[in-house]
C-alpha cells in the first residue's frame, strides 16, 4: 500500500487533512465495504405531506408585506452573513475557477455578481452584510486575486472573509492512493458537506456571532438566481427554523436531491443516496442547495456522513469520498420554501457549462438589471 510521504503529508495539512478518516477509507475499500450500493439509504423514502413545504406568500399581500419587513430589518441590524460555495473545481466548465469567470463583463464574474447583490442589499436596507468565501485549494489563490484585482468590488475589506474547505486524496477501487498521469496526488475537496465544520474551525463563525450574527444565507457559486431577498430571510425568521430550504419545481431532465420523509422527519435525501429502482417522482420538487441557517445552530460538531463518489480523472476512475451540505436537515430543525425558477423572481438559474453561460447571458443580465 502506497503511504504519503512527509512532503505531500505537510502540504495536505495547511488544508485540514484528515489522514485518521482516509486510512479508514483505504480499509473499507480493500475490504469491498464502500460502494455506490452502500450509499443507499436504507430507511424507506416517503412523500412530505401536504403543508410540508411553504409557498411564499404574495409581495403585496400583507403576509408578504410583513415577512419583508422583518427580513429588512434583520439586514438593516447587520444581522445577515452570505457564504458562496467556491471550493468547486469546476470540471464541467472545463477546470476553471469558476467564480471569476466574466458573465457579463470582466468586472462582472460570477463572484462580482454575488458581490454586486450585497451592495444592492445594503443600499436598499442599510446595514452591513458579512460575506464569507468558502474556498479550496483550487481556487483560494486565483479568488483572492479576483477580489483584490477589483478592491473587494467596493465592499470594505474587513467585510469580505475567505476560509477554505478542507482536503482530501483520491484513491483507487482497491484503496490505493490514486496518481494522476504525473505521478503526483490527485487531491479533490471532499463535498460541500465541508461548509459548517469548515466556518466554525477557521473561527469565522465565532466572529460573526460575536458581532451580531444571526443568520447565514448559502449558496453556490454558480446559482445566479440566489439572491438577498428580504422576503424569503423573513420566512426563513418567521419559522424559527435552524436552517431553511430552498426547493424548486422539478422539470423533467432535472438531476439532484429532494425532500422526504425519512423516519418520521422531512430532510434533503440527494440522489447518491436512492435506493436502487427507487422513483423520485414521488415529489415533485428538489434541493437547489440554497439555504439560510440559524447560525448559532451550527456552532456544534454535526456528525455529517462521507459517501462514495466515483470520478473520472484523465481516462481512468478514481474514487472520492463526499459530505453534503443538505444532510445538515437531519440534525437541524428544518423549513421548506418553494421557489420560482422562472421570471424577475427566479431563484433557481444554476451555469453549469460554457454553453449554459451563453445561453442565459439575456436572462442573467434580466435579473441583475
Amino acid at each position: 500500500m502506497t503511504e504519503l510521504t512527509d512532503a505531500q503529508r505537510s502540504e495536505l495539512l495547511r488544508h485540514g487533512f484528515d489522514e485518521a478518516l482516509l486510512t479508514r477509507w483505504r480499509q473499507a475499500l480493500k475490504k469491498k465495504q464502500l460502494s455506490k450500493k452502500a450509499n443507499a439509504i436504507q430507511s424507506p423514502l416517503l412523500a412530505p405531506e401536504t403543508g410540508s413545504i411553504h409557498d411564499l406568500p404574495r409581495r403585496d399581500s400583507p403576509a408578504g408585506e410583513l415577512l419583508e419587513r422583518w427580513g429588512k430589518e434583520g439586514v438593516r441590524r447587520g444581522e445577515l452573513g452570505v457564504v458562496v460555495l467556491n471550493g468547486g473545481m469546476a470540471t464541467r466548465f472545463g477546470g476553471v475557477v469558476k467564480g471569476i469567470v466574466p458573465v457579463l463583463g470582466e468586472r462582472r464574474s460570477f463572484l462580482g455578481l454575488k458581490m454586486e447583490d450585497v451592495q444592492r442589499a445594503q443600499e436598499r436596507h442599510g446595514g452591513r452584510i458579512e460575506v464569507f468565501l468558502m474556498n479550496s485549494f483550487a481556487t483560494e489563490q486565483a479568488t483572492q486575486e479576483h477580489f483584490e484585482r477589483h478592491g473587494n468590488f467596493g465592499l470594505d475589506p474587513d467585510q469580505v472573509h475567505h476560509f477554505n474547505q478542507f482536503v482530501s486524496v483520491r484513491l483507487t477501487k482497491s484503496g490505493d492512493l490514486f496518481l494522476d498521469e504525473k505521478g503526483e496526488l490527485s487531491r479533490y475537496g471532499p463535498g460541500h458537506g465541508d461548509f459548517a465544520p469548515a466556518i466554525r474551525a477557521s473561527g469565522l463563525l465565532g466572529q460573526f456571532l460575536a458581532r451580531g450574527g444571526k443568520h447565514l444565507f448559502v449558496s453556490n457559486v454558480d446559482n445566479l438566481g440566489a439572491r438577498i431577498d428580504a422576503v424569503v430571510l423573513g420566512h426563513h425568521i418567521d419559522s424559527n427554523a435552524e436552517v431553511t430550504v430552498e426547493v424548486a419545481p422539478k422539470w423533467p431532465g432535472d438531476v439532484g436531491g429532494s425532500p422526504f420523509v425519512v423516519d418520521g422527519t422531512v430532510q434533503l435525501v440527494e440522489q447518491i443516496r436512492y435506493p436502487r429502482d427507487f422513483d423520485p417522482e414521488i415529489v415533485d420538487v428538489f434541493n437547489t442547495n440554497t439555504f439560510h441557517f440559524r447560525a448559532d445552530a451550527l456552532d456544534r460538531d454535526v456528525p455529517l456522513d462521507f459517501y462514495y463518489v466515483e470520478k473520472k480523472v484523465g481516462d481512468r476512475q478514481a474514487v472520492q469520498m463526499e459530505r453534503l451540505i443538505g444532510e445538515m436537515t437531519r440534525f437541524l430543525r428544518a423549513s421548506y420554501v418553494k421557489v420560482k425558477r422562472t421570471g424577475e423572481e427566479n431563484r433557481f438559474f444554476p451555469i453549469k457549462t460554457p454553453e449554459d453561460l451563453e445561453a442565459g447571458r439575456d436572462e442573467i443580465a434580466a435579473l441583475y438589471a
